[in-house]
């Protein structure tokens, strides 16, 4: 398998949306329909360690679209950096943009993937930190199959986008795919109260979902840094393809 990439710019109510896919090939062979992920970066967008994440379930097999969240706000291409810059921009940005715009943007990816001729129309979600929330909001679109979710921000408490009263686990009960939620004990921005309001919110509503905590800090799924767990991302990594190929 040879991941091959491209670049789109998805139609969305507030403009362009800056979207990369990541497309498998096997040499050889022609090509056939796969099932379709969005993946949701960090709040610093497309870094390079989401890009080889996105590598890593394309050469899986699936066709991978990470968009560019901040779209409206953030020339193409923009990457924020790993330092307080780069926080507090992403931050400040999580902050302002409207969860109807975020919400806007979750069904025109999942349009683009199924109408891509890649793609089979099956599809999943999954997301990192502040993706990690918005693949939760993605799991409400219908036709979302499969949605895994690492350590996601805001969502015990409720105060993604502008205005902070995000209702995501409100909504819960719209869920219908199957749901991998994936924390890490030592995280301070999903502490032990917030986890369990967010196991408690997902077992009142009946959603069909699967619950692991590791021993490890925040982001520790991305390869660059002192809080990166080669172990528990390999882990993790590993119970979200599980459930993508028996649900996609």
């Amino acid at each position: 398998m040879i991941v091959a990439e491209a670049v789109l710019d998805v139609a969305t109510p507030t403009g362009p949306m800056r979207t990369y896919f990541y497309l498998p090939r096997e040499p050889g062979r022609p090509l056939q329909a796969r099932p379709g992920l969005v993946l949701y970066s960090e709040i610093f967008q497309q870094t390079p360690p989401v890009r080889r994440i996105a590598i890593t379930f394309a050469s899986m097999g699936y066709l991978v679209a990470v968009p560019e969240v901040y779209h409206a706000h953030e020339a193409p291409g923009t990457v924020l950096g790993y330092d307080d810059t780069g926080k507090n921009r992403g931050n400040a940005l999580k902050g302002i943009i409207p969860l109807a715009a975020f919400d806007d943007d979750a069904h025109a990816l999942v349009q683009s993937l199924q109408n891509h001729p890649d793609c089979n129309g099956r599809i999943g979600a999954v997301g990192i930190c502040l993706g990690g929330h918005l693949a939760f909001r993605a799991a409400l679109v219908p036709g979302v199959l499969a949605t895994a979710c690492f350590y996601p921000t805001d969502l015990h408490s409720g105060t993604l986008g502008h205005g902070g009263d995000a209702d995501s686990l409100k909504r819960a009960h719209e869920i219908r795919g199957e749901l991998l939620m994936v924390f890490g004990r030592q995280d301070p921005h999903v502490p032990a109260h917030g986890r369990r309001a967010i196991y408690d919110a997902l077992d009142a509503a009946g959603v069909w979902f699967t619950w692991h905590e590791f021993n490890a800090a925040h982001a520790f799924l991305r390869d660059e840094g002192d809080r990166y767990d080669p172990a528990a991302a390999r882990a993790a990594i590993g119970l979200a393809a599980d459930m993508f190929g028996r649900t996609l």
